[in-house]
């Protein structure tokens, strides 16, 4: 019985005692590490970061915070921290071969976050997708979509591709293509165009909206309208012009020409 005692004083209770500084330590740096990451967020957010530069430069520092936590946890047990790191090395190795795709979109993240191509709530397009960037994440871009969907886009993607961002610019360019009828009047369609692009108080006078024949066709006239607006304003003033422009031509009598229905001719059935 007492060697049983003396065993378990000499083994047992000394692990038991490691496993418990262990976790207390672990405890303690996670509290630690969590405070810090929320002093870190309130410091980002007061300096005016970028709302998606915040969450990308939190997200990496709590990672590598808790990183240093779960070592010395270890290093407290007693285990050896330069061959724990040695085969933490190799084993991220291995694990970095097979996740050669998520290395690419974690480097590529970081590429975004240094270059700068876009910003929390700009509006961008990238291949098919576009939408509002909501997040620049370590290994993924969220972007909302108009009708309120999520679209995860993988950072290494954005990289590689070509970036259209709508919304970094301040001004934008209204490209309009009406097509008259080949009878109209074109000096008066021009006289109501230029009255309504004057008569709406969005559009901006420098540069000075432009108006001119993109194209003569054999039964119809291509006239390009380009006016200039902020670019907050440029989805609901294209809209309305278009709207507005189209019943000012009809009023004067001049109709923009629809696309003919096509006409399918089909043989009659032999008579028997």
């Amino acid at each position: 019985m007492e060697t049983g005692i003396r065993l378990i004083d000499i083994y047992l209770t000394p692990w038991l005692l490691k496993i418990g500084l262990a976790l207390l330590i672990f405890v303690i740096g996670k509290w630690i590490v969590d405070q810090v990451g929320k002093v870190l967020l309130r410091v980002m957010q007061k300096s005016d970061f970028d709302h998606a530069l915040v969450k990308f430069v939190s997200h990496l520092c709590y990672g590598f915070l808790m990183i240093a936590v779960v070592l010395v946890s270890v290093q407290t047990l007693g285990v050896n921290i330069s061959s724990l790191l040695a085969l933490l090395g190799a084993a991220g190795l291995a694990v970095g071969l097979a996740l050669q795709g998520s290395l690419s979109n974690f480097a590529a993240g970081v590429m975004i976050i240094v270059f700068r191509p876009f910003r929390s709530g700009d509006t961008i397009t990238i291949g098919s997708n576009s939408g509002m960037v909501d997040e620049i994440g370590i290994f993924s871009t969220k972007l909302n979509t108009p009708d309120n969907q999520r679209i995860f886009v993988p950072n290494s993607t954005i990289i590689s591709g070509i970036i259209i961002n709508a919304t970094t610019l301040p001004t934008r360019r209204i490209d309009l293509l009406l097509h008259l009828g080949g009878d109209d009047n074109l000096l008066t369609a021009k006289q109501i165009i230029a009255q309504v692009l004057a008569t709406e108080p969005r559009i901006l006078s420098q540069p000075a909206p432009a108006i001119g024949v993109e194209k003569l066709g054999a039964a119809s006239i291509e006239v390009f309208v380009r006016p200039w607006v902020n670019t907050t304003d440029y989805a609901p003033v294209k809209a309305d012009l278009q709207e507005r422009l189209k019943l000012a031509l009809e009023q004067a009598g001049i109709f923009i020409p629809g696309r003919p229905a096509p006409v399918y001719l089909q043989t009659p059935p032999p008579k028997v």
